[in-house]
């Protein structure tokens, strides 16, 4: 929100500077965004009047003006439609600065001495009407300094508040919150009743009271809507960075920055019979920014018996809008749930001041008060009749006050500073709070009605802490007796694993944890996954049940802007839903910290060393085998074929540790892959990262000083035998004195078509203390050829 100081001051005026006040208003929590002079650089401006004008001898869309504003009578030339005699307007002197360091100098145009300017609101940063000449007020006092005339040795001052506090969305909430700061007097707008003069009335109904539980009217006949807003006026709410539309708009949008309460106007002519307040019924409504929308049911609306007229809350339609040659109006002051009009301007793509506040919360109390001040402004401006204000309410829906219990004790304890009891009552008295009772141990409160986040107890003790000053508030450090828990060296965390693949040439990806549906439904098409109440777009409308999801949007992402390599991996959690038997009713979420990485292109960084081989399936096992080879405990792991839905049928492994289910290895789907349009090979692994964190602490062993004896056999076999079976065979009859076992070639031909294929296997034997015999070896090695040829029909090669 912007506004003036100087109207700001009006209310409160502690005598504090600007720098004060703005550091003063941001550490209370209304944190101030930027500080910006209500003008613009520029010296040697004054109120000029234009006395004669003439047409330019040489030009016709040129007159010569004869002006005084700066001593004698000047000639100026100007092009301006709205050059006349009797008006007054900004007159730039010669010598004058404008903004933009532009200097005024004497001059000829088409052989006329001009010595001057006359200017528009646009030429001096002013405002944005470019259309002609600034015309002032009749009452300017001709020579005066514009920017003493205007009062514009001022700032404006934008503040960021938080949803919470949408009771200083106004020049009275913030000067109510400033007048707390610095133990000043406020002094409050008044807002007296203007007496009806006319009995004209428009009855309203509440259709949907726990959306709207009051709706306040006015009618206000016989305004000339041709005058002009006043000066004053209109520099407020410039200031405020809005637009001046008119008298009837104008007013409306003051009262919203000066009270906090949105209105609006109504052409009462535009109205046919009484107002109801209603729900939306899927029909069509223009509004004031000639765009159409079609409201639907859960949008509240203002209609007449006939038709919808404004969307509740947020804009008004087209239909209904003053103008001009409007005479009568309806003026609306109502208080609309937050929960009604949260969401829906930005539904429909119509953010305003209006939704801005009622998203927030308006003071109840306040609708009776806005329209008394609006009546009054109009009528001062316009003329007019005005009617009684008709107050329509459901009193069941309206919010009550909250009553609060403040404990001295509590108060002392979370703030750690002792504050005297009188002290705290003038701080929550002055923010609006009425007292109820105080005893020996604390007291009781009422909430004001601006204040909706007055519930609790702490949000009582927030509110001293904030006007005390939270650099006020004592520092201390907490002493409590603490139990050092034992940091096991055998768990591995995350932080070992990043460091490893980063190692390995993986870069690290974070993504989010809502995912598009779509590509949900191609990595885990039987898992229901949790939908978003509220998502930020449809593409990130459910949580993730993997990692695949975001990091194949990022390979896709970098693909398609010529990184024809990508090595990246992600850590974070996974939401699966814990659902029942038939599915549908969802009991709770399983949460576990996942580990994944994506690799494709080429083996190797571009290089002169560096060949065009692709990545494979090895590839990526490698680099898992290597990860879990950290853990010093790659024996408990076994790689299985199984199938996954978003892996290739032939190239798809799972990892199992102790019978357990643990990770996924593989190529992603070639269906999957055509669908995202990558044109190349990608591979993915997926781990759970608390299963594979347990990890062997090392321990030191002396290296034999024997010599190891290796063996190598080869064996036919069927070619559906896996080859980490037949390892692992081998390994549980070879003895205590296997040191190594490795699988160093498969190999298929023509020879051996009939026996499906050869697995070459290499042994090596070592004692720590002796060395072993040709018997010893021997008998390890029949024990092997033996075990393999009885369990898998593996016959040895000669």
């Amino acid at each position: 929100m912007k506004f003036s100081e100087s109207w700001l001051r009006q209310s409160v005026n502690p005598s504090i500077s600007t720098e004060d006040l703005v550091a003063q208003v941001t550490m209370a929590g209304l944190e101030v965004d930027a500080v910006d002079p209500a003008a613009p650089q520029m010296t040697g401006v004054v109120v000029g009047e234009i006395l004669a004008v003439e047409q330019h001898p040489d030009a016709d869309k040129l007159r010569v003006c004869q002006v005084v504003g700066g001593g004698e009578t000047a000639q100026v030339v100007c092009g301006a439609p709205n050059a006349r005699a009797g008006i007054k307007v900004p007159f730039a002197t010669v010598g004058a600065l404008l903004p933009g360091d532009f200097k005024i100098k004497k001059a000829k145009l088409r052989g006329v001495e001009s010595s001057g300017m006359l200017c528009a609101q646009s030429e001096l940063e002013l405002g944005d009407d470019d259309a002609g000449l600034w015309e002032l007020p009749a009452d300017a006092p001709v020579g005066c300094d514009l920017i003493e005339y205007l009062d514009l040795d001022d700032n404006i001052i934008e503040v960021d508040l938080t949803p919470n506090r949408g009771d200083c969305l106004s020049i009275r909430g913030l000067a109510r919150e400033v007048g707390v700061l610095n133990q000043a007097s406020v002094t409050q707008q008044t807002c007296a009743p203007v007496e009806a003069t006319i009995g004209d009335t428009v009855e309203v109904s509440l259709d949907a009271p726990e959306a709207c539980a009051r709706y306040v009217g006015r009618v206000i006949r016989g305004l000339d809507l041709t005058q002009q807003t006043p000066q004053w006026m209109q520099e407020k709410l410039r200031r405020s960075g809005v637009r001046c539309l008119g008298p009837a708009v104008d007013v409306t949008n003051y009262v919203l920055l000066e009270l906090g309460q949105p209105m609006h106007a109504f052409d009462l002519s535009k109205i046919d019979g009484d107002i109801v307040v209603r729900m939306g019924r899927d029909e069509k409504l223009k509004l004031l920014d000639d765009s159409e929308v079609v409201v639907d049911t859960a949008t509240l609306v203002i209609a007449d018996q006939a038709k919808a007229l404004a969307m509740a809350g947020i804009m008004g339609g087209d239909e209904s809008a003053v103008g001009d040659n409007t005479s009568d109006i309806l003026f609306e002051s109502a208080w609309f749930n937050p929960l009604a009009i949260a969401g829906k301007a930005r539904n429909y793509g119509k953010h305003t001041d209006s939704s801005h506040r009622f998203e927030r919360g308006v003071d109840t109390e306040l609708q009776v008060a806005a329209i008394e001040r609006a009546t009054s402004l109009m009528l001062e401006i316009c003329g007019g009749s005005a009617g009684p204000v008709l107050v329509t309410e459901s009193e069941p829906h309206l919010p009550a006050s909250a009553t609060i219990t403040l404990r001295d004790d509590r108060l002392a304890q979370q703030l750690g500073v002792s504050i005297a009891a009188s002290d705290v009552d003038d701080m929550l008295v002055r923010l609006g709070l009425t007292l109820l009772e105080r005893n020996g141990s604390g007291s009781t409160w009422v909430a004001p009605s601006w204040r909706f986040d007055l519930e609790i107890e702490q949000d009582l003790i927030e509110e001293v802490a904030r006007i005390y000053g939270y650099n006020n508030l004592p520092t201390s450090t907490p002493s409590m007796a603490l139990e050092l828990q034992a940091n096991s060296e055998t768990i591995q965390g995350l932080p070992a694993f990043r460091n490893h693949l980063v190692a390995s040439g993986y870069q690290e990806a974070v993504t989010y944890s809502f995912v598009d549906p779509a590509m949900q439904k191609l990595i885990d098409p039987e898992i229901e996954p949790v939908a978003l109440a509220n998502p930020i777009s449809a593409d990130m409308s459910v949580m993730r049940t993997s990692l695949w999801p975001g990091l194949l949007t990022t390979a896709v992402h970098n693909l398609n802007r010529q990184q024809s390599r990508v090595r990246i991996f992600e850590a974070g959690q996974c939401f699966v839903p814990a659902a029942n038997q038939d599915k549908k009713s969802v009991l709770g979420l399983e949460q576990n910290m996942a580990l994944a990485g994506l690799i494709c292109g080429s083996r190797t960084p571009t290089g002169w060393t560096a060949t065009k081989e692709k990545v494979d399936f090895y590839d990526i096992k490698g680099d898992l085998e290597a990860l879990l080879n950290y853990t010093g405990l790659m024996g408990d792991f076994k790689f299985e074929a199984q199938l996954h839905p978003a892996l290739h049928p032939g190239q798809s492994a799972a990892l199992i540790r102790h019978s357990e289910l643990i990770g996924w290895v593989g190529q992603l789907h070639p269906k999957i892959e055509a669908n995202l349009g990558i044109n190349t090979a990608v591979y993915l692994f997926q781990v759970n990262a608390d299963k594979i964190a347990p990890s062997k602490l090392p321990k030191f062993k002396e290296v034999s000083k024997f010599p190891e004896v290796r063996r190598d056999l080869a064996f036919f076999v069927d070619s559906l035998v896996q080859a980490a079976d037949l390892m692992d065979a081998a390994k549980a009859v070879a003895g205590e004195q296997l040191t190594n076992l490795k699988l160093f070639d498969v190999y298929h031909s023509k020879d051996v078509e009939n026996k499906g294929k050869s697995v070459a296997l290499g042994l090596t034997f070592q004692h720590s203390s002796r060395t072993l015999t040709d018997e010893e070896i021997n008998l390890a090695v029949d024990r092997v050829i033996t075990e393999l040829g009885d369990k898998f029909k593996a016959e040895l090669r000669g």
